[in-house]
Formats: C-alpha cells, sequence, structure tokens
C-alpha cells in the first residue's frame, strides 16, 4: 500500500531539493502535485484540499524560504502534517473493567479473522481475552471464530444453533465469561454487504445492552472512500471509538488510511497487514508517515524482528558466521526465521530507502515461493552434504533436484549462489564492508554492497 503514492512524492520532494533557491511558484507548483498525488491515491477531496492549504501556510513563511536547506524543510513541514492528518499519536485501547469491546463493519472486511488476532494480540501483551461469537446470520460465522480462537489458544463462546436474538447471546456470553476468569470480551458481530437499518438496529440494541468500552469498526482499506462513508455511518449509529483497517498490506491507494481519522475524528488503532494471526500491529501516526515518505519504520521493524526470532539460534549463526563455518543447516535456520518473519517485501518496506531498494532487487526475489523451493532443496539434501556442500557434484545434484521436485539448474543456480556467499563470509573485509552498509541504511540503498543481487557484489540467495 502507498507505493504509487509514495512515489509521487519521492519525485516530488526529489525536485524541491534539486533547486538551489526555492520561491513561492516552486511551492506552489509541488503542492499542486502532491494534491494531485493524494488524489490519485483516493483520499477524501476535502481532507485533500485542507491538507494541502495547512502545508501551503507553514511552507510559505520567510523561515523556509530563506532557509540553508528550504526543500528538507518543506519535507519536514509535510512529513508533521501528515503524521497530524493520521492523527498525531498512537490511541491505546481502553481496556479498563468492564473490558468490552464490540467490532462491527460490513461483510468481507475481515471482523472474524480481526477478533481472533486481536484476541492474540492481547493475549501477548499479557491479558486474559475471550471470544464471543456474535454473527448470527453468516453461515459457519461461529465456526470459524470457534476454530480461529482455538488456533490463537483464547477461549470462546459458541451460542445455541438457530439462536436470533442478539442481546439474549451477550446475555449468556456474560454469565460464560464469569466462569473463564478473562480480563477482556471481544464480541464479533454480523456484517451485511452494505450498512442498512436492520443490522443498525440490532447493532444498537446490543451496544446499549453491553456499554462497551470499545466499539472499533473494522473496515477493509481496499474499499478507498466507502470505508470512510461505513466509518461515518456507524459513528453516527452507536459511536465509533476507532478504527481497524484490514488488508493494508495489499494494492490499495491507502486514501482511507488518510482521510478516516479527518472525516470522522476516530483514531485509527490497528492495521492488518497480512493473514497470519501475528500481523496485526498498533497504528502508529508517526512511523507510517516515515514509511509514505520512504524513511522507514525501523522501530516497527525491530519489533517485529524481536518478536519472531530465537535470540538464543541467531547469536549461534552469528558466532558460527564470524568463524566462517556457514553451512546449509544455518541456511535452513535463516530461511525459517525469514518466514516466520512475514512477507520479506512488507520488511524491506520498513527500511529507509526501502522502496528504491526494492526496484533495485529482482522481481522474483521476495517471492515467498522462492524461498520455499530452496528450502525444498536443502531438505532433498543430506546430512553429510548440508554440513559440507563442497561435495555436491553432478549425480548429487541429480538425485536433490529430483527429490526437491526442482530443476537441476535451479539447485546449481543455488549452490552458486551458497558458494559466493561463503566466500565472502570467509573475507573479513568483505563482511566489514557488508555489515557498514547495513548499519548505513538510513544512507538510502546506495550504500549497500551489490547484495541481494545488486550489482557489485554476490547474488545472494534470499
Amino acid at each position: 500500500m502507498f507505493s504509487q503514492l509514495a512515489d509521487n512524492l519521492d519525485k516530488t520532494f526529489r525536485n524541491l531539493r534539486g533547486v538551489g533557491k526555492i520561491s513561492e511558484k516552486n511551492v506552489s507548483e509541488a503542492l499542486r502535485e502532491i494534491r494531485l498525488a493524494l488524489l490519485a491515491a483516493d483520499v477524501e477531496y476535502k481532507v485533500a484540499q485542507t491538507f494541502i492549504e495547512g502545508v501551503k501556510k507553514k511552507a510559505r513563511g520567510e523561515e523556509v524560504l530563506r532557509s540553508i536547506k528550504p526543500g528538507e524543510q518543506i519535507v519536514k513541514i509535510f512529513h508533521d502534517e501528515l503524521v497530524e492528518l493520521l492523527g498525531g499519536d498512537q490511541a491505546p485501547l481502553d481496556l479498563n473493567p468492564p473490558g468490552r469491546i464490540v467490532l462491527c463493519g460490513l461483510n468481507g472486511a475481515g471482523k472474524t479473522t480481526t477478533a481472533a488476532k486481536l484476541a492474540l494480540r492481547l493475549k501477548k501483551d499479557g491479558r486474559r481475552p475471550l471470544l464471543v461469537a456474535c454473527d448470527l446470520y453468516r453461515p459457519a460465522a461461529i465456526d470459524q471464530l470457534v476454530t480461529l480462537a482455538g488456533q490463537v489458544g483464547v477461549p470462546c463462546y459458541a451460542p445455541d444453533p438457530g439462536e436470533k436474538n442478539l442481546v439474549k447471546v451477550a446475555k449468556a456470553a456474560l454469565k460464560w465469561a464469569d466462569t473463564q476468569a478473562g480480563s477482556v470480551l471481544i464480541f464479533d458481530t454480523a456484517g451485511r454487504q452494505e450498512v442498512d437499518k436492520e443490522l443498525l438496529k440490532e447493532l444498537q440494541g446490543l451496544h446499549k445492552f453491553l456499554q462497551p468500552r470499545e466499539t472499533l469498526l473494522v473496515a477493509d482499506a481496499a474499499t478507498g472512500q466507502q470505508a470512510v462513508k461505513v466509518a461515518k455511518t456507524f459513528d453516527e449509529a452507536v459511536g465509533i471509538t476507532g478504527v481497524i483497517l484490514t488488508k493494508l498490506d495489499g494494492d490499495a491507494r491507502g486514501g482511507a488510511a488518510l482521510s478516516i481519522r479527518s472525516v470522522t475524528q476516530k483514531p485509527i488503532k490497528y492495521v492488518g497487514e497480512g493473514e497470519k494471526m501475528e500481523q496485526l500491529s498498533e497504528f502508529h501516526p508517526d512511523r507510517m508517515a516515515n514509511r509514505i515518505l520512504d524513511m522507514g519504520d525501523t522501530v516497527s521493524m525491530v519489533e517485529q524482528v524481536a518478536e519472531h526470532i530465537d535470540e538464543e539460534q541467531a547469536m549461534k549463526t552469528a558466532k558460527r558466521l564470524e568463524k566462517g563455518r556457514f553451512d546449509f543447516n544455518d541456511f535452513l535456520d535463516q530461511m525459517k526465521m525469514l518466514q516466520n518473519l512475514g512477507p520479506l517485501d512488507g520488511l524491506l518496506g520498513m527500511l529507509p530507502g526501502g522502496a528504491k531498494l526494492k526496484k533495485q532487487i529482482p522481481t522474483d526475489a521476495l517471492d515467498p515461493k522462492r524461498i520455499r523451493h530452496m528450502e525444498a532443496i536443502v531438505l532433498s539434501m543430506t546430512p553429510r552434504e548440508r554440513a559440507r556442500p563442497e561435495i555436491i557434484k553432478g549425480t548429487r545434484r541429480r538425485r536433490i533436484a529430483g527429490g526437491s521436485g526442482r530443476s537441476l539448474i535451479e539447485v546449481n543456480q543455488l549452490l552458486k549462489q551458497f558458494g559466493q556467499m561463503r566466500k565472502m563470509m570467509k573475507s573479513k573485509g568483505k563482511m566489514k564492508q557488508m555489515m557498514q552498509a547495513l548499519g548505513g541504511m538510513g544512507d538510502g540503498p546506495g550504500g549497500m554492497p551489490g547484495g541481494l543481487g545488486g550489482k557489485g557484489g554476490p547474488n545472494l540467495p534470499f
């Protein structure tokens, strides 16, 4: 998401930075391009107009126009205004007793999956979440929530088959909750293809009975302006306290994320960026602004890595790297770690300059299928072959290709790339150069020593 917007903004800001002296004409032209970029990203027209006016007012000041680096000043103004548009500070959930959260929204937005994701996140935060199935209309909705609850290890209340009285279900769920010692109840409610009076009336009845601390709208970011309209309708009906935007990892243009706070004055509290249960993140306006401007989101990246990486195993691998003893067993461990981190393009997008770096990498380099194919090849090797890759010659290579279901060409490519990587690791000078480049990612992708398929260095297999 935001890739097209980020590209358009990057082009505009590069032009501004390239101008030695900035005039009001330069600023006006740049702001016009930014406004068009925002509208192309499906940002609500009035929101885009108000935003541009705010940036214009600050960017035309004498202090900016006469500064040593006026282009950089304007980028900072844009960044600060963008953070404000997205909500300013991160908005935490109100989980004070009684900790009740009602999720609402339209069909297809991902409410049921989001309910389970939220339960898992609260569980990791030390809470004792309970799930309640209140979607009494969609076929298999209750079974779906029960299944997901089992996957995340959270108790779930399922109403009797055929029950249609929503408040009756809620009353029974509260009695059940008293026996579970839970601290937070998450109610998954029914959706419709479009907002209708019947849906809102039922939701109002449930809301009045539960008096929840949080009423969160689950909105599909891919629906753009419809998500903003839906948020406004639900807010008028039950008074939502926040929004969870789903499918932020898709091809949506991002207008909903940039418009919804301004239109409803309700914060985005969480975002879903993938199908895995772990892929629900707190929404931080400043971090999202950094990602839109390709400044990176290293804080979120470190949090994600820390959550999924086995620190002891990572240290063990690091020591082997230092001694130049990296083999296919270590490589397999790295593959598993990478898969646990989620889509690699999403992780790369959190690095400063990541959007530019993606364009320099071969299109299939970050394909999850490629990692699985490499893993299949390694798993087809014998323990001795993994420990001593140099013994893998012609007949062994053909056997590995047949066992993994991959072509001999792929096996040869992996072995060649792995050999290049080992050679580089044995060279202290090259390893030092790579580590320095990785440590200086803030300077942009230009510092990368040709890794990840770039020119001037080994074509690493991951």
